[in-house]
């Protein structure tokens, strides 16, 4: 039987190239072309079905994943899958699992920390899963501090061994993926201690479990930490508690690409610079954005395709009711999200670039664009992180009552996703990072130095500290040059306020915490700015494809705009824009919505999100959803009889007035 899609009128709208905005979403007609096909193979494949996902517990959703994992792999291997490929794998595959622990961050960080005899020792059994790893870094007492970690690594030279201990309740591991049932081994961050003397953080590589029966070895308490919020989402993960009592290592499993141990105990820096310990956690960040444009994405195609489904009010004459989508409030509310996911997969892709062009000035032994490298993906992943975050929730009302059903998807991604708040950094400390950042720049602008690269704005605060909006109309907002000027503004002005507060405390540290919520606010400013240039200087590029520069400018339009509105009070208060010009902007950004609405569909269909990945009944490419959500809920367990368990126990004897004497 042929599927009826109901949303064809929708698609009919289009007034752009969809097949071409897919590529532009995509980053190239390769990575396309890789996308489409994995993504299209994980949703073929039945042993990949989520249906039934936020209905198991706990131990047969955990097994369920194992066994996802273990199929994921077997095809990465039979099918000889590409790294690339491999990736897109597990993306699409889409349930958090040890694996992902594993050769996203185990494997990231012995290549990045280790020497070439331990890459040479320990990648071939990694990469052969021949051992499984994580990454053993937070504890039960230490997240966002990584210095306060408790963990000791003692050197005994006397048997060439470092002892590993876990001092007080609150030095537990806690929190590592992978760790709780599954790694055999982890890398674990302590405090090395040489001779009695605290040389802080290094890794070291320990083996957690036999590699024959998987039992845990001795002196080693091991588990996972419980359920998670959210049905299935990422209770799919072992998250897990490590202890350690006095556990010996040999010597050189301690990571020494930085610095290293010899043998009579002697603590030795190498000539590898410090400051390489911080790249794979920049890149893990950056990684973040890309996949929070993803999150974003799904919700967004969700909340668009439901709206343009969804039907309410406004009937004439027995006609049909107003698509919800048409109505304005849902549109002030669901186009900014469209535009955001666009917004952070630009500035996602040139995150990456920015990512490869300091790494290998690093191999040049040029370390002068890593500041800058470290401070952008911190703030960047808070800025990404927490408005996908946000954005999921506000697609799940957008939905209505519907929305909160788990067969709407909405909730488990929510549930799945909010944790990127968090993990990799807190995004209110990763934004204080940034602010230090800005004022370290501000105070350096007398000394002549010129800024460049995303704080080159900076280089011209004198103007930027003086000037005034020139905009007179509503359709002068367009201008990309009226836009960066008002963010430049907003973000310099901020951050010298900010400065110039901090010289009036005698004690900088003490300023820096009472100065806290401002600094903050400065910090995102200036993170938004760069999203919001990046998207302009990709616009700025040959984008091919009939209507999709337009569509893209429009998005890029109501993106800053949306910001624009959103936090007007900073835009008036330094003092850059009137209440008549904020005015006009949101005059123009209500114009945008309407010429937006024909295309909404299509731009959500250009995410290329099968079916299978959104997990949606109300997201589905066909639109059938009222047809679908009935015979879903008969799926239920609940729905397995009509008369359900404990009636007779206790419904019963409520309607019998029969309570007194019932067995409660």
């Amino acid at each position: 039987m042929e599927r009826i899609d109901y949303l064809a009128d929708e698609r009919k709208k289009a007034e752009f190239n969809v097949d071409e905005m897919k590529i532009v979403w995509a980053g190239s007609r390769r990575a396309f072309e890789v996308s489409d096909y994995i993504s299209k193979l994980v949703a073929d494949d039945p042993g990949f079905s989520k249906e039934e996902r936020t209905m198991l517990p706990r131990k047969e959703l955990f097994k369920n994943t194992l066994r996802k994992s273990a199929c994921s792999w077997k095809h990465i291997i039979d099918l000889q899958l590409s790294e690339e490929e491999a990736e897109r794998l597990r993306y699409f595959v889409d349930e958090p699992a040890f694996i992902d622990s594993h050769l996203g961050v185990f494997i990231p960080a012995i290549k990045g920390q280790g020497t070439k005899e331990q890459l040479k020792k320990w990648l071939p059994l990694a990469y052969k899963m021949q051992i499984i790893g994580c990454y053993a870094q937070t504890e039960l007492g230490h997240g966002s501090n990584v210095q306060g970690l408790e963990t000791t690594a003692t050197f005994d030279p006397q048997t060439d061994e470092f002892v590993m201990h876990s001092p007080t309740l609150t030095s537990s591991k806690w929190w590592p993926g992978g760790l709780g049932k599954v790694s055999t081994h982890a890398i674990v961050y302590a405090r090395l201690i040489t001779d009695g003397i605290d040389h802080g953080i290094n890794g070291f590589i320990v083996q957690l479990r036999s590699l024959e029966d998987h039992k845990p070895l001795p002196g080693i308490t091991v588990g996972d930490i419980g359920t998670k919020f959210g049905n299935g989402a990422y209770n799919t993960m072992d998250n897990g508690v490590l202890r350690f009592d006095h556990v010996r290592i040999p010597r050189d499993q301690m990571l020494m690409r930085v610095a290293q141990v010899t043998k009579d105990g002697k603590y030795v820096q190498s000539d590898v610079p410090r400051q390489l310990l911080y790249v794979s956690m920049v890149y893990t960040r950056q990684e973040l954005v890309t996949y929070a444009s993803g999150a974003l994405s799904r919700a967004v195609c969700i909340a668009t395709r439901y709206s343009a489904v969804r039907r309410q009010f406004g009937s004439q004459n027995g006609g049909q009711e107003i698509q919800v989508i048409d109505y304005k409030t849902q549109q002030s509310r669901l186009f900014p999200l469209l535009a955001s996911a666009y917004a952070f997969r630009f500035v996602g892709e040139w995150l990456k670039w920015f990512y490869t062009d300091v790494t290998q000035r690093l191999q040049a032994n040029d370390f002068s664009t890593l500041p800058e490298l470290h401070a952008t993906t911190a703030g960047i992943k808070s800025l990404t992180t927490t408005a996908t975050a946000d954005g999921i929730e506000e697609c799940r009302k957008l939905c209505g009552g519907h929305g909160y059903l788990c067969s709407s998807g909405l909730p488990e991604l929510y549930a799945v996703y909010v944790p990127a708040c968090t993990f990799e950094g807190d995004n209110v400390v990763l934004l204080l990072q940034v602010a230090r950042f800005l004022m370290k720049t501000v105070s350096q602008l007398s000394s002549g130095k010129k800024p460049t690269g995303t704080i080159t704005y900076m280089g011209k605060i004198e103007h930027l500290m003086q000037c005034h909006s020139d905009v007179e109309q509503a359709k002068d907002w367009l201008k990309p040059s009226a836009i960066l000027e008002a963010f430049e503004s907003r973000a310099a002005r901020m951050s010298v306020a900010c400065a110039q507060s901090l010289t009036k405390f005698d004690n900088p540290e003490e300023g820096f915490q009472e100065l806290a919520p401002d600094l903050v606010e400065a910090a995102l400013a200036h993170s938004q700015l760069i999203v919001v240039s990046k998207f302009i200087e990709k616009l700025q590029q040959d984008i091919p494809g009939e209507g999709v520069k337009q569509q893209l400018e429009v998005l890029c339009s109501i993106y800053a705009l949306f910001l624009l509105h959103k936090h007007q009070g900073d835009f008036l208060a330094t003092g850059y824009i009137t209440s008549k010009q904020g005015l006009f902007a949101n005059e123009q950004l209500r114009a945008l919505y309407t010429q937006v609405r024909p295309n909404a569909v299509s731009l959500a269909d250009a995410f290329n999100h099968t079916d299978h990945f959104l997990g949606s009944i109300l997201g589905r490419y066909d639109g059938n959803v009222y047809p679908k959500l009935y015979e879903a809920a008969w799926k239920d367990p609940l729905n397995e009889s009509d008369v359900p368990d404990g009636f007779d126990e206790y419904i019963r004897p409520l309607l019998k007035q029969q309570l007194q004497t019932a067995r409660l």
